[in-house]
């Protein structure tokens, strides 16, 4: 292939998701109002209950067996990996640009997880539309199928890791006095009521507001911990129906436990762990089982399956999913960053260095260590090696602004962080992927 059919082959697909965002522009521009927000909330549930979990069984169900499934080992390995990578960077960016101490979890946070779902999904189904890719017949199949199968420990580690680690501060929190506490809900209360939650918080996460529980907002893990060196404090000890409490029986059955265990235990007890089956990670396990089982297989998946026309109907369903992700994405973009007057200017370019040009690096300096100890990469597999150079070369993953939301910490700053790591992800991925096709 020759070096303008390279470009040409890494750029466009590119191009054709920016029409796709600039299409949503348009539609959810305030001045034109073609489309109400509304209906962008509507389609992200679609997005989420529908198109996706129907794109991850089609194509996660057809491609995977039990073969696969033991030599795609890395593929989820590697979020891992390049989750504590991005962690390492984001502390370094601590390090150098001393954002708040406030948000210094913060920043941690948003250099080290990335978008390995939706915008994965999308960059590789637009390759994959391309007629001069490198990656044969079963390009999408095969692509769908990778990043479906990587979803799961991002998954996990956002509804445990990072849920907890975007706890607001404690020191912080406390700065806050209870009328002004009392001031602020009443005009959240107002601002909920008259006005929509922009489309971000809802994005990646619909219906999040009914996710909220007592602690959702609290520094919970600090004042659970604080003192263990110290006496109890009543006000923190916690009653079976997850309210505080001072002497429920279930504190006194407590009792003979270690003060660490039984914070701990709590702590486990309100992590939302239970959030993980949603969906997409319903269809990604139902693919799972069935395709790595033949007989469940030959029923689902094939010309002469007795259920083949469900699939068919499934995988009809499942490529609204990569058109209406990015529709979604161009009118979360029309409604703007919001003022970040308290990360600064400095914090926020040294964040988004990290995670769009730093770390696609270090992603190389991976895979390169990989092919030459062996056996942790698929062989003469190119789409398996650029599936897991795009987990790092993505933005933060917008999950973390429905987290930040949820958690009330940090809303405004990772709003306008990743409406400008969106933006200028359009060039960062433009580069790497040509630097990608090059070494693939």
């Amino acid at each position: 292939m020759s070096q303008s059919e390279d470009l040409k082959t890494a750029i466009v697909p590119l191009l054709k998701l920016l029409c796709l965002i600039v299409i949503g522009l348009f539609l959810a521009n305030p001045k034109f109002q073609i489309i109400p927000k509304a209906t962008f909330k509507l389609l992200s549930k679609l997005v989420f209950a529908l198109f996706l979990p129907c794109l991850i069984f089609t194509e996660l169900g057809k491609s995977i067996t039990l073969q696969n499934f033991v030599d795609w080992w890395f593929i989820p390995v590697n979020v891992l990996v390049s989750t504590c990578l991005g962690c390492i960077l984001g502390m370094l960016v601590v390090i150098v640009c001393r954002p708040p101490p406030q948000l210094n979890r913060f920043t941690i946070i948003m250099t080290g997880f990335g978008n390995s779902g939706n915008l994965l999904l999308a960059v590789v189904g637009s390759v994959c539309h391309s007629s001069h890719h490198p990656f044969g017949d079963d390009c999408s199949t095969r692509g769908v199928a990778y990043v479906s199968l990587s979803q799961w420990v991002s998954v996990i580690l956002v509804y445990t890791f990072v849920y907890h680690m975007m706890e607001p501060p404690m020191e912080f929190y406390e700065l806050i006095d209870e009328e002004e506490q009392e001031g602020e809900q009443e005009q959240e209360e107002r601002i909920s009521t008259n006005l929509s939650k922009p489309l971000l918080v809802e994005a990646e996460w619909p219906g999040i507001e009914d996710k909220e529980t007592q602690h959702s907002k609290t520094p919970f893990i600090a004042r659970m911990f604080k003192n263990i060196s110290g006496g109890n404090n009543p006000d923190l000890e916690i009653s079976e129906e997850g309210s505080f409490s001072g002497n429920s029986p279930r504190m006194m059955s407590c009792l003979a436990e270690p003060r660490v265990v039984r914070r701990i235990r709590i702590v486990a007890e309100q992590t939302p762990i239970q959030h993980i089956l949603q969906p997409p990670t319903i269809a990604s396990l139902l693919a799972i089982i069935i395709g790595t089982v033949p007989q469940l297989k030959a029923l689902f998946f094939g010309f002469d399956a007795p259920m083949a026309f469900i699939t068919d109907s499934l995988e009809i369903m499942g490529g609204a999913m990569v058109p209406s992700v990015m529709l979604i994405l161009g009118g979360m973009l029309s409604e703007g960053p919001n003022e970040s007057t308290v990360l600064g200017i400095r914090t926020t370019i040294g964040i988004i260095v990290a995670r769009l040009l730093v770390l696609p690096l270090l992603g190389f300096g991976v895979v390169g260590l990989c092919d030459k100890m062996g056996g942790f990469l698929v062989e003469d597999d190119a789409m398996f090696r650029l599936v897991i150079l795009l987990q790092y070369a993505t933005p933060s993953a917008i999950l973390l602004g429905a987290i930040a939301s949820l958690r009330g910490y940090a809303v405004s700053e990772a709003s306008a962080l990743l409406f400008w790591q969106h933006v200028l992800a359009l060039f960062s991925l433009s580069l790497y992927l040509i630097v990608f096709f090059k070494y693939l």
